[in-house]
């Protein structure tokens, strides 16, 4: 994806829409702004101005509580007006066309779109078709990318380790469906991580994932081994086609993270899944809940990370 799409002439960020080819100058702006909206959630009145009079269109193709959730919240805290549609149930059962769609929102004075998308590359087709003061946001669009997870995911990880210089970072379970592993690893090797590692049966890996700069290991106790964050993934048994694992049971043996796999990382490591958590399957209940995990903690950084996407694709200084 020409990083034209995403960035203004003069390198401004123009729509969100992946994490791949973006600088590691815009990734840094968003985490440090979104430090900065840290507090507004501790305040009695949990809103700044920022955004009012904007109108922000929450377009679900696709079905997705958490995530619509914080965008919703994160909005409402810059002021906006947010309308959210779950337009699988609306528009779509009528024949109307995605493009139909946009353009009758577009009529309503749209300001931006936060789209999310079983098709890969929705998010890069609408950001085509919309006019120029519209900025459009990718929410997940099939197994392509998720770029506001990647980054509330790095938020997180530099909140709790400070640098990414010196870190080993295992990304463990089924790469393959994944579009938040795809963010993450985008995100972590522009930040400067060393070390990123992928742990899955290679049922569960994507061909030639190594080219995006990542270790691969396909035995949990060579892969734990010395790192600092564990994310564990999703199994995304919708995705699948076909039988690419023996049983959840099998699975949850050789690839779910116990606490006697976690004590082969580094004793500080923190434990991260972008959630929603099979528990007993990818994660167990005494790790998911205990003192390493910081699972309930990215929810909460999510909000900051995207109301400071938000505020700058639309903010005072945006182009």
């Amino acid at each position: 994806m020409p990083d034209s799409q995403q960035l203004t002439p003069d390198g401004q960020l123009k729509h969100l829409l992946t994490l791949d080819g973006l600088p590691s100058r815009i990734l840094t702006q968003i985490l440090d702004t979104a430090e900065t909206f840290m507090d507004v959630g501790e305040r009695d009145v949990k809103k700044v101005p920022l955004l009012r009079g904007k109108a922000i269109f929450n377009l679900f193709f696709e079905a997705s509580t958490r995530t619509r959730t914080t965008f919703d919240i994160a909005a409402k805290r810059l002021s906006a007006d947010v309308v959210t549609l779950n337009i699988a149930a609306s528009a779509q059962s009528k024949g109307e066309t995605v493009l139909d769609t946009i353009a009758n929102l577009s009529a309503m004075h749209a300001d931006m779109f936060i789209v999310r998308h079983s098709q890969s590359g929705a998010a890069h087709f609408i950001a085509r078709h919309v006019a120029p003061h519209i900025a459009v946001v990718n929410a997940g669009d099939g197994r392509h990318a998720h770029p506001t997870q990647g980054l509330l995911d790095v938020f997180t990880i530099r909140r709790y380790k400070g640098a990414f210089h010196n870190l080993r970072v295992a990304i463990i379970g089924d790469i393959l469906h994944s579009r938040v592993a795809r963010s993450q690893i985008h995100a972590l090797t522009t930040l400067g991580v060393p070390e990123v590692r992928v742990i899955a049966p290679r049922t569960l890996l994507p061909a030639g994932v190594e080219q995006m700069g990542v270790h691969v290991f396909h035995d949990m106790k060579a892969g734990l081994k010395d790192v600092d964050v564990i994310i564990m993934l999703r199994l995304q048994n919708e995705r699948m086609k076909g039988a690419l694992l023996p049983s959840a049971q099998e699975y949850f043996k050789q690839y779910g993270l116990t606490a006697e796999k976690l004590a082969l990382a580094k004793p500080d490591a923190i434990v991260m899944h972008p959630g929603p958590m099979n528990r007993g399957v990818e994660i167990d209940s005494e790790v998911a809940d205990g003192v390493q995990s910081v699972i309930l903690k990215q929810v909460t950084y999510g909000i900051a990370v995207r109301m400071a996407v938000m505020s700058i694709l639309l903010g005072p200084t945006a182009s």
